[in-house]
């Protein structure tokens, strides 16, 4: 749905040049919500603004759904950006317009009667939980219900994809989650596919199916978010699943990272190793977590016995990942 093709994007600041995208190349899936996660100027904002050409990339190109947007202008770059809706971390919304009056902007902006208007507008404020806030303005409402707003506004002109610019950092935990819930909700009932980009873990944790991880304008890592979390190196597994650091292994004894992802996660695996190989088990740190549907975990352990090396033998014949440290 989306292609990035090695995309590079170059700011001029007096006679300094900034180096926002250094070569990014990205292909999201369509339906799929798939999350791009860096911190603060790695080039986020940049890039999910040349999605609807809001940035025009120095050099690459970037399709959606079959078109090369970055080739468009005037009345067909409009055009295609009423496919390609937008939700924003400060909402974006016009104070002196009511809900209703926010959502219908764009529907007005299209072309469409005031009867197909009213119409819509009832259905997109049913669609995102929002009934009776149509006469609210935004000064009435929480930031959550704000943010709905935003989402149905974004939603007016049916786009096949959504972009979603850090639309949930301004808010509370629990409405996060609620932001969330909506967005994967709208993903599943219309097939949507939404491109969000975060600097938060628990962001992709919760809904993200796939994730890049951008730094200083270049991908890092890329990959489905359960696949990355179940290997060991990996560095979203090691923002998952922080591990003690500093902490020396007894003589005789090794240290070693375990990964394992989905039915694996049910096997009562150190309890096996302790009775079949006759090792010491001690756990430093770790934990199993809920990503999407399948369950994924990772353990930093110290291992101890005379059979550590069939121990370790055994977790990779069984399709663990291990590392030994």
């Amino acid at each position: 749905m989306i292609t990035f093709t090695d995309v590079r994007k170059i700011y001029h600041q007096g006679t300094q040049k900034v180096v926002a995208l250094d070569g990014v190349s990205l292909f999201v899936k369509p339906g799929e919500i798939f999350g791009v996660l860096g911190q603060s100027g790695a080039g986020k904002s940049t890039l999910i603004r040349c999605v609807n050409q809001l940035e025009r990339p120095t050099s690459g190109s970037v399709v959606v759904d079959g078109q090369e947007i970055t080739k468009l202008s005037g009345d067909k770059l409009r055009i295609a950006r009423q496919h390609i809706g937008m939700i924003f971390q400060h909402f974006n919304l016009l104070s002196c317009r009511t809900v209703a009056e926010n959502i219908a902007f764009p529907l007005e902006v299209m072309g469409l009667s005031r009867l197909q208007r009213r119409a819509k507008v009832e259905e997109l404020i049913s669609l995102v939980g929002l009934q009776g806030k149509a006469d609210a303005y935004p000064a009435q409402l929480s930031g959550g219900q704000k943010q709905r707003v935003g989402i149905a506004r974004a939603l007016a002109g049916e786009p096949k994809v959504l972009l979603s610019d850090e639309a949930t950092s301004a808010l509370d935990p629990q409405t996060t989650r609620s932001i969330l819930d909506l967005l994967r909700d709208l993903n599943k009932r219309m097939g949507l596919t939404i491109l969000l980009i975060t600097h938060e873990m628990g962001v992709v944790k919760q809904i993200c199916d796939s994730v890049a991880i951008l730094n200083a304008g270049k991908i890092v890592e890329k990959g489905y978010v359960s696949d990355l979390i179940a290997r060991p190196e990996s560095f979203l597994a090691q923002e998952f699943f922080p591990r003690r650091n500093g902490y020396r292994a007894k003589p005789g004894a090794v240290l070693a990272t375990i990964a394992f992802a989905g039915e694996q996660a049910s096997q009562p695996i150190f309890a096996t190793l302790a009775r079949r190989f006759d090792v010491d088990v001690n756990i430093l740190s770790g934990s199993v977590e809920t990503v999407g549907d399948r369950r994924v975990g990772q353990f930093h352990i110290e291992l101890a016995g005379q059979k550590v090396t069939q121990a370790l033998n055994y977790l990779h014949e069984a399709e663990f990942e291990v590392e030994v440290h």
